[in-house]
């Protein structure tokens, strides 16, 4: 046993058992993507009184497999003026700007990646590295319906990022810290503690329509974020053909849309984490305690997945009822609404924390 635990302390054990949880993330992830993607045309085929998805494997359950497949023995198709190179690039970077985000998510107790202290600064800033794929993907197709698609995504996702950073530094000042483990753990016991309710501590409850404020905005700036419905102005069909990716087609097509679904996931589980406390469950569990930890962070991962459903379930309701925004109207939104709602909630909660503690 002792030359089992020498072995992973070893710089080469190390890399190995790093290796592995990297992997066992991704390919957990992958799947969660596959199933949330059933879950997405399932939901929309519900509210228009379809059955959606039923043939492949029992309920329909492998349709996003059998997609898979028909994606990558399909062809890969360039066109002859776009730039090679950058043209296979940027779906590829797409992607992994999707699925790099995930290294500081904690799913439960001690189980994250890398549990640093700046987490939401490595989240904020590999958000905003993931508009450069979509914008290479427009530009080196060579056309000037994807090239418009892909300075409209530029354009809303810096626009919705401020006020998401705004909406994230109330947070902050909840919770005394940037560790997303601990923001966790700052709203333990119970969903009065969470932040959407000012944040657990008594004197903190009238800040809870602020904060009850700055989760719906979170919401609404997620979906601008990941061009959902209704601020899918860069895919709009009806002005675009398709948007930024209508040169696309095969495993490149594909990998545009699975960094999508990636980062929809990552926004609700983001909303999960900073506004209803993560893998904690909305009551208290003392009986945690007695169990084995393996125990307790699967409890707390089922918690976490809970949660995640729900908002992704909000996601594809939004995505089946509300009509597509003008340009307009989504770029005087984010500008003229969530941007000084989001000021003066900082404004609002940092003076609440200030003279509350004095």
């Amino acid at each position: 046993m002792s030359e089992a635990s020498d072995f992973w302390a070893t710089p080469g054990g190390w890399t190995l058992l790093t290796l592995g949880e990297v992997l066992l993330v991704l390919f957990g992830l992958l799947i969660c993507v596959a199933f949330i993607l059933l879950a997405d045309r399932k939901i929309w085929a519900s509210v228009q009184m379809r059955k959606g998805p039923n043939v492949v494997g029992p309920f329909g359950l492998l349709q996003s497999f059998a997609d898979l497949l028909k994606f990558v023995v399909k062809e890969v198709i360039i066109p002859a003026g776009a730039d090679r190179v950058i043209f296979l690039l940027a779906p590829v970077l797409s992607f992994a700007l999707g699925v790099i985000g995930w290294a500081v998510i904690p799913f439960a107790p001690g189980w994250v990646l890398s549990n640093i202290n700046v987490g939401i600064l490595y989240l904020l800033a590999m958000s905003s590295l993931g508009v450069y794929g979509i914008i290479m993907g427009g530009w080196a197709s060579n056309s000037k319906y994807p090239f418009m698609g892909s300075l409209r995504s530029a354009a809303q996702m810096v626009s919705y990022e401020v006020s998401i950073g705004f909406i994230i530094v109330t947070v902050i000042l909840l919770t005394g810290s940037m560790n997303l483990s601990a923001i966790v753990q700052h709203q333990a016991g119970g969903f009065w503690n969470w932040n959407f309710v000012g944040g657990g501590l008594k004197a903190n409850w009238p800040l809870a329509p602020v904060m009850f404020a700055m989760m719906v905005m979170f919401f609404i700036s997620a979906l601008a974020e990941t061009n959902r419905p209704p601020f899918d102005l860069p895919e709009a069909e009806s002005e675009l053909v398709a948007g930024y990716q209508v040169e696309y087609s095969s495993t490149p097509y594909m990998l545009f849309m699975m960094g999508e679904y990636c980062n929809i996931v990552l926004m609700c589980a983001m909303l999960s984490i900073l506004f209803f406390g993560g893998w904690t469950a909305p009551f208290p569990t003392p009986f945690l305690a007695a169990w084995p930890p393996i125990l307790a962070g699967l409890f707390g991962l089922l918690m976490f997945a809970l949660k995640i459903m729900v908002w992704f379930f909000l996601f594809a309701i939004v995505k089946a009822i509300v009509p597509r925004y003008r340009y307009d109207q989504l770029m005087r939104l984010g500008w003229k609404v969530f941007l000084p709602a989001s000021l003066a909630a900082v404004a609002l909660v940092a003076g609440w924390r200030v003279f509350s503690a004095a």
